[in-house]
């Protein structure tokens, strides 16, 4: 054996050994509302030189708008714009809860097997880390991780979760570790903390945080006004980006800047379930359909997205006081202090001037 070759073999069983170190740490995502669904949210960084046509359709991802809303790209972006070798970029898929942990509603992404391919190459080199290669093993029932045909079809599970961090809903955002990265940074960079990094990932105290495994980051939501019986419950939308739902005929945006309050609109964009997007107009609100507002003194009503069905949008007037007195301004329970207050007085007052009578 010459020398090339040797350390071609060492290389390849130092390859084996790290994988093995990262499948056995690697975690899958902790989700426990059985049966739930949600948005899911992963990293993928990008191995090579690529375009976004490519990348749709390594994720099976249906249209590019999708990726667009989860990457805050201008709608008018090209399909052919270019993503360069390590560049990240977001994937949104829909997610199922069951078993204890989340994988993709629907069984997507499916990878086609090209030859000289293997399960390590593809889960560590294709797929950058998002899985490993025993987990793609186990979904798709491969009895032998060495034998893979071409053109086999494997369906990869990419991680999410549906459940709720401390009562509130999040974005589980699937975060590959850097070389050189720590839950420190991790968290700094996502507004979390190290605390609920640990707690989420089951990491213990003074562990090491290997480089390529996959840690769940939660990601703040807006809140929105969505039912519980609408079909995209919950509209899970994490700031910064945007999200199309109700057949593609609303467009919802989540911004920090607008109180964490999901602000939606018509879409303007042909719609996946009908021919004519359903009415957007709020009852009882003349000319006010989602999105739009209007003032009278100090009260401004919005008509907001509120859900759909397979046969309408739901709609819902939600008021808001908009004057900066210093009442307004005041907490609910400071105000009904002061009523309160006013009420107790203007009582000793009646109690007084019935005794001097």
């Amino acid at each position: 054996m010459g020398f090339s070759s040797y350390a071609r073999v060492l290389t390849l069983l130092y390859i084996y050994a790290m994988t093995m170190i990262a499948s056995g740490r690697a975690q899958t995502f902790k989700c426990n509302t059985n049966e739930a669904t949600c948005n899911g949210l992963v990293g993928y960084v990008s191995p090579n030189r690529t375009t976004l046509d490519d990348i749709k359709n390594l994720f099976g991802i249906k249209n590019l708008r999708s990726l667009l809303g989860a990457n805050n790209l201008p709608l008018s972006t090209l399909s052919n714009y270019t993503v360069h070798a390590n560049d990240t970029l977001d994937i949104a898929f829909p997610c199922l809860c069951k078993n204890g942990t989340g994988m993709p509603r629907h069984r997507l992404p499916i990878y086609t097997v090209v030859p000289d391919d293997g399960l390590y190459h593809i889960a560590a080199e294709v797929f950058k880390g998002l899985v490993t290669y025993p987990q793609i093993q186990k979904v798709n029932n491969i009895s032998d991780a060495n034998l893979i045909k071409v053109g086999q079809e494997l369906w990869i599970p990419l991680p999410c979760s549906c459940d709720e961090l401390n009562g509130d809903k999040v974005v589980h955002y699937g975060h590959v570790v850097e070389p050189g990265s720590s839950l420190e940074k991790i968290a700094q960079r996502y507004n979390t903390t190290e605390d609920t990094l640990r707690t989420l990932n089951s990491i213990e105290p003074n562990t090491e945080l290997m480089a390529g495994v996959v840690v769940d980051v939660p990601l703040k939501a807006c809140t929105s006004m969505v039912s519980n019986n609408s079909l995209d419950y919950p509209l899970l939308v994490a700031n910064g980006t945007y999200a199309f739902t109700a057949g593609n005929c609303v467009k919802c945006t989540c911004d920090a800047a607008n109180n964490w309050t999901l602000q939606c609109e018509p879409s303007q964009v042909n719609s996946s379930l009908w021919t004519i997007c359903p009415s957007m107009q709020c009852e009882g609100a003349e000319n006010l359909y989602i999105g739009n507002s209007s003032s009278s003194g100090c009260n401004r009503t919005t008509c907001t997205y509120g859900g759909y069905n397979n046969q309408t949008i739901f709609k819902t007037l939600a008021l808001e006081s908009t004057c900066s007195g210093p009442n307004n301004n005041a907490p609910n329970s400071l105000r009904g202090w002061r009523w309160s207050y006013l009420l107790i007085s203007i009582h000793l007052v009646v109690l007084y001037l019935h005794f001097i009578k």
